[in-house]
């Protein structure tokens, strides 16, 4: 008979599968407490869940929320952050993370991108793609860029203008 605390995390965690844009399974054998609450702290402030749950508890969820076959991204001690905003943003605070602390413990193993599997090769391109909010501004930037030269022109022309007028006033003048 299944335990009830462990039927309570099924569902927790398939609900966590269900809602995610993404999710993100990493090997955190060998990270000291100090780090894990940093590397917590991080996601927190991102609205990234990172959560430590069983094997078998999460094979179970991801089979109920419909992901099959994804026990090859699960390795070593496991850890799963679950993104819910940007889809991109845990893989960049994991890379950056493992990058300052000169980390080899902590280990990225695979994730599931929008539904679409990945292992730990090809994660590392995710880390690289422009975060939403970057995609936005970049966005704005490029909508912005034809009415500032409109801006620019027309300012230059009554600029020519005036330039021209007070030409001619300083000729009538001497």
């Amino acid at each position: 008979m299944p335990n009830p605390q462990n039927i309570q995390v099924v569902a927790e965690t398939k609900e966590k599968f269900e809602k995610a844009e993404a999710i993100y399974f990493t090997d955190y054998k060998g990270l000291d407490v100090e780090l894990m609450n940093r590397l917590r702290g991080e996601f927190f402030k991102n609205n990234v869940e990172y959560k430590v749950v069983k094997k078998t508890l999460t094979k179970i969820a991801g089979e109920e929320a419909g992901f099959e076959n994804f026990e090859n991204l699960m390795d070593g001690q496991m850890a799963i952050a679950f993104a819910s905003d940007d889809p991109v943003v845990p893989a960049k605070i994991l890379k950056d993370f493992i990058r300052d602390n000169k980390l080899d413990v902590l280990k990225l193993t695979g994730c599931i991108f929008e539904g679409q599997m990945f292992d730990r090769e090809k994660v590392a391109s995710i880390a690289d793609l422009p975060t939403r909010d970057e995609l936005i501004a970049k966005f704005a930037r490029t909508l912005n860029a034809p009415m500032t030269n409109m801006a620019n022109v027309l300012q230059a022309s009554m600029r020519n203008v005036l330039n021209i007028l007070k030409a001619l006033e300083d000729k009538k003048e001497s």
